[in-house]
This record gives C-alpha cells, sequence and structure tokens, in this order.
C-alpha cells in the first residue's frame, strides 16, 4: 500500500481518483489548489502525487520547482495536451503525464508501474542489496538487519527523499544536522563512508566532485 496525495481542483475526478487508489489497496489524501501541497507533503510525507496542471492557487507547473527536491514522485493529470506541455511536465522533474480524459485502469497501472520504478511499497525501500524500512525505521542488507546511528539513519533518509539530485555537503548538514551545527562538512564525508560500508552502497552513493553526494537509483 502507498499514500497517494491527490491534487485536482475538480472534486468528481479527485473522488473517482480515490476511489479506484483505495479499491487497489492505497490510501489517499486530496486537495482542490495548490495552496497547501508543501504543507501537505510535509506534514504527511507521500509516496506519490498525482497532480493537475492548472490549479487555483498556484499551478502544477510551478510546484514542481518545490515538490522535485522532495524526491516524491509525481504524475501530471491534466487536460493541457500539447506536446510541449508534455514535454515541459516531464522536463520538470515529473515521472509521468496523463491527458484528460482518462481510464482509471491506466492511471492505476501507470501509479503501480511509478510505485514499483521507485520501489515505494509500505515505506519501504530498496537499493542494491539494501533495504530500508523507513517508518520503523530499520535498515537491512543481503537480508540481516543492520544498525544504524541516528546520524546515519537521518543521512540515509535525507539521500533517500533526494535521489538522484545532488546534495552539497552544506545541505546535508542542514537536514540532518541541523542549521546550529557547528562542526566541519567532513563530518558527512566520514557518515557517508560508513552507510556505503554497512550495506554494500558504494555503487549507489556517488561522490560528486567537489560538492557532495547523489543517491543514484533506476529511474
Amino acid at each position: 500500500m502507498a499514500k497517494l496525495l491527490i491534487v485536482e481542483d475538480e472534486p468528481a475526478i479527485a473522488e473517482l481518483i480515490a476511489l479506484h487508489a483505495q479499491i487497489a489497496g492505497h490510501s489517499a489524501a486530496v486537495l482542490h489548489d495548490g495552496g497547501g501541497v508543501m504543507r501537505q507533503i510535509d506534514s504527511d510525507r507521500p509516496d506519490m502525487i498525482i497532480l493537475d496542471v492548472m490549479l487555483p492557487g498556484r499551478d502544477g507547473f510551478s510546484l514542481m520547482a518545490d515538490i522535485a527536491p522532495t524526491g516524491v514522485p509525481v504524475i501530471f493529470l491534466t487536460a493541457k495536451e500539447r506536446l510541449e506541455d508534455k514535454v515541459n511536465g516531464l522536463r520538470l522533474g515529473a515521472d509521468d503525464y496523463i491527458v484528460k480524459p482518462f481510464e482509471a485502469i491506466e492511471l492505476m497501472t501507470r501509479i503501480d508501474a511509478v510505485l514499483r520504478r521507485c520501489r515505494v511499497t509500505d515505506g519501504r525501500f530498496h537499493v542494491g542489496g539494501a533495504e530500508i524500512w523507513r517508518n520503523e525505521r530499520r535498515t537491512f542488507y543481503n537480508g540481516q538487519e543492520i544498525e544504524l546511528t541516528f546520524r546515519e539513519f537521518g543521512l540515509l533518509e535525507a539521500l533517500i527523499r533526494n535521489k538522484n539530485l545532488a546534495l552539497s555537503r552544506e545541505k546535508l548538514l542542514e537536514l540532518v544536522w541541523g542549521y546550529n551545527y557547528l562542526g566541519e562538512t567532513r563530518t558527512v564525508d566520514v557518515h557517508i563512508q560508513k552507510l556505503r560500508k554497512k550495506l554494500g552502497l558504494e555503487e549507489y552513493i556517488k561522490t560528486v566532485y567537489k560538492y557532495g553526494y547523489r543517491l543514484e537509483v533506476p529511474r
């Protein structure tokens, strides 16, 4: 089961999507405008967002600039059918783009495909031989449970939330250690090396030269 956030200004369409999502075993929250999307992401941490483009408040394309860094997968669902709109949506970071009107079975199939691609199932994330139970804060490597410190798990979670995006050492310090941390960025390097060794992530946590790190997973 995954947690879906449906952002759609037409109540009938939003309710239809939510109904089919629940039939498929997912939970669904609904917003009818773009104003509260980021607050909802911060508070509820959805596994996927179904996002209309033409919304009251903030349109879907402008919202993608804020959503993309969170790492939450997005499927655009919109009446904007021009090729340039679709290309723009995908370039902004969406995982898929569906034009209205749509068949519910097609939407659910695409949702499942994106969830599989992003390895989102019950808050569990898979990369290489590692499995991370995000809700329970437990980690496994090749089936064996591995103990991580509080900071190691926080660093891993930051990388997962921003998978395939380069994060500076300074940004990782801010996300994991907090704004007031006065230590050196070398702390990040040390914790990264520990994560790589403990979970066999040498091929997945990439060093970005003179900048920071990126968790690289197949799209």
